[in-house]
């Protein structure tokens, strides 16, 4: 059998000319790499070198196992320095993420693609679905991490601030409401509401500014960001969404958008996950933030 110490002699000899020189190459005494070339010679029924010749000269055979060794050698080698690389590695491992805003999947898929690039050992998977209480994705298991708008208090979660933005209310081109400074809870009074499907609390305008005030408007549903627009463009009623999530839409004249009360309603947005990972999951919080603040207009830190 022809064995890769076979094929590293063959080597050495091939390079040092020398059988001496050989066996210092190869830590063998001179000895062990006679005895070794001559049971190979004894294997293949024939010379592989010219024990007469100085310096030392490899036979038609010798030639042809000199030819393997110098295919074979490195491939084993780099395959060496692979296995050696695997096993430094850290072991592969998988984050599940949770959403819970409709809207955060524009920055969201760029951000996982930029933590792809330094951590290919971790697995990313979205948690699919709608979850009226995120936060019990972590306690039960079924999520890693969660982007959540509020950072609730609750034993064994913790969260990292990703960013404060802008919440504009939508209107069509040419109406009512477009030539007012700001509005106000009572200008949607009249409105027709258009929202995503999910419960008030989770709705910043309905929850921090019309039921405070007692207003109730109308209400539709629509499930994309795109089917709200358009309803909104042909006056089928308002909305209120992201600034950085219609910025595209505003800049074509699509819609138009107002300001929220004086100041402006700014939401926010945390990620959370169980509190003994938080180590774990820091440098993909950072990622997250980073991607959000190079790609979307119009945010701030928040802290």
């Amino acid at each position: 059998m022809i064995e890769l110490r076979h094929l590293k002699a063959i080597s050495a000899l091939a390079e040092t000319a020398n059988v001496t020189r050989a066996a210092e190459k190869l830590h063998l005494t001179q000895s062990a790499l006679s005895h070794q070339l001559a049971a190979l010679e004894d294997y293949l029924e024939t010379p592989l070198f010219e024990r007469q010749q100085r310096p030392l000269k490899l036979t038609a055979a010798g030639n042809t196992l000199l030819a393997l060794a110098r295919r074979v050698l490195p491939e084993v080698e780099a395959a060496r320095h692979s296995i050696a690389r695997l096993k430094a590695a850290p072991l592969a491992r998988e984050l599940r993420i949770a959403v819970e805003c409709h809207t955060c999947y524009d920055w969201l898929m760029p951000a996982m693609d930029a933590y792809r690039e330094t951590h290919p050992e971790v697995e990313l998977d979205l948690v699919p679905g709608f979850h009226s209480e995120p936060l019990t994705l972590l306690s039960d298991r079924l999520a890693d991490v969660v982007i959540v708008s509020e950072a609730k208090r609750q034993a064994g979660i913790t969260y990292f601030p990703l960013f404060s933005y802008e919440m504009v209310a939508l209107v069509a081109r040419g109406h009512a409401l477009a030539a007012k400074p700001y509005l106000k809870a009572a200008d949607f009074a009249g409105e027709t509401l258009i929202t995503y499907p999910v419960p008030d609390r989770m709705l910043d305008l309905v929850r921090r500014v019309l039921k405070p005030a007692g207003i109730d408007p109308a209400r539709r549903t629509a499930e994309l960001t795109v089917a709200i627009l358009q309803l909104v463009a042909s006056r089928r009623g308002i909305a209120a969404l992201p600034r950085w999530a219609v910025q595209t839409y505003l800049d074509r004249g699509y819609v138009g958008a107002q300001t929220i009360g004086p100041k402006g309603l700014w939401g926010e947005l945390y990620l959370a996950m169980r509190a003994d990972e938080r180590e774990a999951h820091a440098e993909f919080a950072a990622t997250l933030a980073d991607t959000a603040f190079s790609t979307l207009p119009s945010l701030k830190p928040l802290r």
